[in-house]
């Protein structure tokens, strides 16, 4: 394995509506495409473990930023 891996598991119990499930994909997919030139070759499972309070696109991005800052492989350019 040379470059990083994204795997999306988001269930029913927590996003009812396929809009919400699909909206919350495509955001983490889209962070994940923008920084795989940073990361590691590792592969990284995003769950969806808790109803988000708010349907939000930027709140998202930013979660999935902050987890990815706590991983213990760091983003190449830190």
């Amino acid at each position: 394995m040379t470059e990083p891996r994204l795997g999306l598991v988001v269930g029913k119990k927590q996003l009812k509506r396929a809009v919400d499930r699909n909206t919350y994909k495509r955001v983490i997919r889209e962070q994940f495409r923008l920084l795989r030139p940073l990361l590691p070759a590792i592969d990284l499972v995003v769950r969806l473990t808790v109803k988000p309070l708010k349907i939000n696109r930027k709140i998202y991005a930013e979660e999935f930023l902050t987890l990815l800052k706590k991983l213990p492989h760091r983003l190449k350019t830190e």
